[in-house]
């Protein structure tokens, strides 16, 4: 009796236009037959925003080095300098 454990990653979805979502499948499988299933999302967005000590902004790209090949080949197609500048400004725009 084998048991295995695998992840695939079903979906990638662009939402708005900066967010990149990810469906990830954790299969679990007994002698080939899969018996479990569990599905995670997480959604990345360009820039990780903060305000410094004089209450300016700072902007980071997020790191996507851990994400699998196809989603960053995803978020870097749509992660252009135009998406993140227009993403910056959103954000600078929010502040209550």
């Amino acid at each position: 009796m084998a048991i295995t454990k695998s992840t695939e990653i079903p979906k990638i979805e662009i939402v708005g236009f900066w967010n990149v979502q990810v469906a990830t499948d954790t299969v679990i499988k007994e002698d080939g037959t899969e018996i479990s299933r569990s599905r995670h999302r997480h959604v990345l967005q360009p820039c990780i925003s903060s305000k410094d000590s004089d209450d300016k902004w700072v902007f980071t790209d997020t790191d996507i080095s851990s994400e699998a090949t196809e989603v960053q080949a995803v978020a870097n197609a749509v992660w252009t300098d135009t998406v993140k500048a227009n993403y910056k400004t959103f954000v600078e725009s929010q502040e209550v």
